[in-house]
């Protein structure tokens, strides 16, 4: 029996790390989804970022009859961070403006996460903007990181 736990233990690790994979960064918050939007959401104006859209996705859900967990997505950004990077490869601009994934799991915990600036530079071939993914990366990680605080 001990064995089974280890090898059930080791492949949720494995299943761990292919979700990470992804280019989603995921960060549990001890708050409901509402909550943590409405703490993001007030970390970001306290940066002086501008915060375009909040969207409640599991209310859209609700009024065509599907239920799902609680979902938002906060769209966010700072023209004087996203447009080097859009000089730097044009394509880019469809992941920008950033966005912040809010939501419930199957299993009642609530996260938040967003597209990691590495897996951006990936996908689109960033070339030339190292400085930038990096302040970027650290910059999600600190907002994000206050919200769930």
């Amino acid at each position: 029996m001990k064995t089974h736990r280890i090898a059930l233990f080791a492949l949720l690790l494995a299943s761990g790390n292919l979700l990470a994979a992804d280019g989603l960064k995921r960060i549990a918050s001890p708050y409901s989804v509402d909550e943590t939007a409405t703490r993001f959401e007030q970390v970001l104006k306290s940066k002086g970022m501008t915060i375009f859209n909040r969207i409640r996705h599991s209310d859209a859900a609700s009024k065509v009859g599907v239920a799902i967990q609680p979902t938002q997505l906060v769209i966010f950004g700072n023209p004087k961070v996203g447009s080097p990077l859009m000089k730097c490869a044009p394509t880019v601009a469809i992941d920008l403006p950033q966005k912040a994934l809010i939501w419930k799991d199957a299993a009642g915990k609530v996260w938040i996460g967003y597209n990691e600036p590495g897996y951006l530079q990936k996908r689109h071939n960033i070339q030339g903007c190292d400085v930038q993914l990096k302040k970027i990366s650290g910059a999600l990680a600190k907002l994000t990181g206050a919200a769930v605080k």
